[in-house]
């Protein structure tokens, strides 16, 4: 059976270069691919790759993506050290899970969220 083993969303972003720097500085990215163009890049942070596109505001919708981590208090105060666009503190979820979220400059939602722990 075939098995699945990572994913890298694509967000649209009206502002490539803009993008890069938040996601770098206010985010903790790295840099590792820009297209020549100016159209593309791909940033990443540990295990976690997203790819950046440039769009017209008017040809694209604000994308959400969750990203899973165990540090979640300690992720929270990195972003918000940062300067992040905390557009929602770390609230738990019925159904455990507690998460926060930051948005980008084109307004697409990350969500990090992290998983309802197991009691031994």
């Amino acid at each position: 059976m075939a098995t699945l083993s990572r994913i890298a969303p694509e967000i649209p972003v009206s502002d490539l270069r803009g993008s890069i720097e938040y996601y770098e500085q206010k985010l903790g990215f790295r840099l590792v691919m820009e297209m020549p163009d100016g159209d593309y890049a791909i940033v990443e942070r540990d295990d976690i790759t997203i790819h950046l596109y440039r769009a017209d505001i008017g040809s694209r919708s604000p994308v959400g993506i969750h990203i899973f981590t165990q540090e979640l208090e300690e992720l929270h105060a990195e972003l918000q050290q940062r300067g992040a666009r905390v557009s929602q503190g770390i609230v738990r979820k019925p159904w455990g899970n507690r998460d926060f979220r930051v948005n980008d400059q084109s307004g697409n939602e990350i969500k990090f969220t992290e998983p309802l722990r197991e009691e031994a």
